[in-house]
């Protein structure tokens, strides 16, 4: 999603988090606020829980009579975490494609300026 202001063109980013209705939040910004460090927090907290889940997964999963209930609540939190990290991944990557989109600022050149 690109927002078009009076100061030009933005990538307005998805936000590791949805509304009380459950609909996608957006930040427009230069991405360096206090609500893009935050959203950076939320999601290094969902990759680390994610990242943390996966070894719980490994360990149950190699046990020996492990219940139908036990292994449908680790599907569902497996299931969340894995919405969670296809979100970020989504957010980085348009703002990756944004950013390409971007064309770079030409540079000064101390040595040929008069």
């Amino acid at each position: 999603m690109r927002v078009i202001s009076g100061r030009g063109a933005s990538a307005a980013r998805l936000l590791p988090w949805t509304s009380a209705g459950g609909k996608p939040c957006y930040l427009v910004g230069s991405g360096t606020g206090y609500m893009s460090r935050m959203a950076d927090r939320a999601e290094e907290i969902q990759l680390d829980m994610a990242y943390e889940l996966l070894g719980h997964a490994d360990g149950l999963l190699t046990e020996p009579g492990v219940t139908a209930p036990e292994l449908h609540f680790l599907a569902s939190r497996l299931s969340e975490c894995l919405g969670q990290v296809h979100r970020i991944a989504e957010s980085r990557g348009s703002r990756l494609e944004a950013n390409e989109a971007v064309p770079p600022e030409p540079q000064s050149n101390s040595e040929t300026s008069p």
